[in-house]
């Protein structure tokens, strides 16, 4: 697998599915700033229906449609209609994932955390989904609201340096510096929890 991150402005993304997986897929996306990703859903349960609105299309993807796309998730379809949509997708050089069928996905979306602009992922390239969501819970106690706030400010801070001529290489070691002296990524202390034997 070859991690990258997408900057949805310059992307078309759509989702094909009619129900609840199709729904939360379709909300992830917009939340990750693809404002323009496109529903195509034949029989959509109301909820889905009323997420995507306008970018609601009553149909499946036709030749038109897909040759309009970069990437496209095909989540609640039976096999009957996913596979040969996701055979014409890839014929288009689409990249096309079928949610949990490995042999048609190009991609395996992953597990994320998200804190402002600061985007943690874990990926087990499909292997084990359950795993990947376990290691996302941690991390996201590590990892809390703060962080958001953070980014900002080294974002500040960074702009300025840069805008002084500091060469890349000493603004990463003020940040090193300043994350070390303010504890940032120390690990909390542990609470022992266990009851001692009187």
């Amino acid at each position: 697998m070859i991690p990258i991150a997408l900057d949805p402005r310059f992307v078309r993304l759509a989702v094909c599915g009619n129900g609840s997986l199709a729904l939360r897929r379709f909300n992830a996306l917009r939340a990750a700033g693809a404002a323009d990703v496109l529903l195509f859903a034949d029989a959509p349960i109301p909820e889905l229906q009323a997420a995507a609105s306008d970018a609601w299309r009553s149909r499946l993807p036709n030749t038109e449609d897909l040759a309009a796309l970069h990437t496209l998730w095909i989540v609640d379809l039976d096999a009957i209609k996913a596979e040969p949509l996701a055979k014409a997708a890839r014929a288009r050089m689409l990249l096309v994932n079928i949610e949990d069928v490995p042999a048609f996905c190009d991609f395996h979306s992953v597990a994320e955390i998200r804190r402002g602009d600061l985007l943690l992922t874990i990926s087990t390239g499909g292997a084990a989904p359950g795993l990947a969501g376990l290691i996302r819970r941690r991390l996201e106690a590590m990892f809390d609201g703060r962080w958001a706030d953070r980014l900002i400010e080294l974002r500040a801070l960074r702009a300025s340096w840069r805008s002084q001529g500091v060469p890349m290489a000493e603004a990463m070691r003020r940040i090193e510096t300043l994350v070390a002296e303010r504890g940032w990524l120390d690990e909390p202390e542990k609470v022992n929890t266990s009851r001692t034997n009187s």
